[in-house]
């Protein structure tokens, strides 16, 4: 396994507890749209093994041809000793990035593409949405839903509807009114429905899509292959 230590070149404020981390690109290092990574922060491999508490799964929030590895996350004002230390960190800071690997990219099928995702789970989409914007190629049209109690909705340059783009882009901040929308998106039975947010989320939206018809196989979730069955078993079909 590859470990890349490189270090923090920006530091966006998105939100009052959002933030981006623009890490300088390895020269070897590549991923592709929808990609996560293990985000580890200084001291994680000192001992005799890895020290979990410092590392954590993030998604990759930039495309490979913006030159930095983009990693966004919410930092609440109670939190983990990770995004304390986080947190804290500096512009020239050092952090470690690997097991790099896609679950979501752009299926390019000629079919609509339905983006469901929680607060802070848009920044898997961001990339995918960017990719979209650079080559719409069997791709119909792409439709974002992203719930955030919050208010303080990510990425608004690029999360905002363009008709001539063929995007859509909602935002809604109670679940009353994301599942009603995610219901009325199920009316699309060829659809592709992609998900990003907590476990207890996904299951939640798989439920109300099944319901409503959609297959197994139009369902697209950033987990790994093994760990797929436990969210898409077949009990919602009759």
């Amino acid at each position: 396994m590859q470990i890349y230590w490189t270090k923090i070149n920006e530091i966006i404020d998105e939100t009052p507890e959002v933030k981006t981390y623009l890490l300088d690109c390895p020269e070897d290092f590549t991923w592709e749209e929808g990609s996560h990574t293990h985000f580890a922060l200084g001291g994680f491999n000192a001992g005799d093994k890895p020290n979990r508490s410092l590392i954590r799964h993030m998604s990759i929030s930039t495309l490979p041809q913006a030159k930095s590895i983009g990693i966004t996350t919410r930092i609440k004002e109670q939190c983990s000793e990770f995004k304390m230390i986080l947190r804290n960190l500096k512009v020239g800071n050092e952090v470690a990035i690997f097991k790099t690997h896609s679950n979501v990219p752009l299926k390019r099928e000629d079919k609509n593409i339905y983006l469901l995702s929680s607060g802070v789970g848009l920044a898997t989409f961001r990339p995918l949405v960017l990719d979209y914007f650079e080559r719409a190629d069997n791709v119909n049209q792409i439709h974002s839903l992203n719930i955030d109690s919050s208010k303080d909705f990510l990425f608004t340059d690029i999360f905002k509807s363009a008709p001539d783009k063929k995007f859509k882009s909602q935002f809604v901040d109670n679940r009353n009114d994301y599942y009603e929308e995610v219901e009325n998106l199920a009316a699309d039975k060829d659809g592709l429905f992609y998900i990003v947010g907590s476990d207890e989320f996904l299951k939640q939206n798989i439920e109300v899509l099944r319901e409503q018809g959609i297959k197994p196989e139009q369902i697209m979730l950033d987990k790994h292959k093994q760990q797929l069955p436990e969210f898409l078993s077949f009990e919602f079909s009759n």
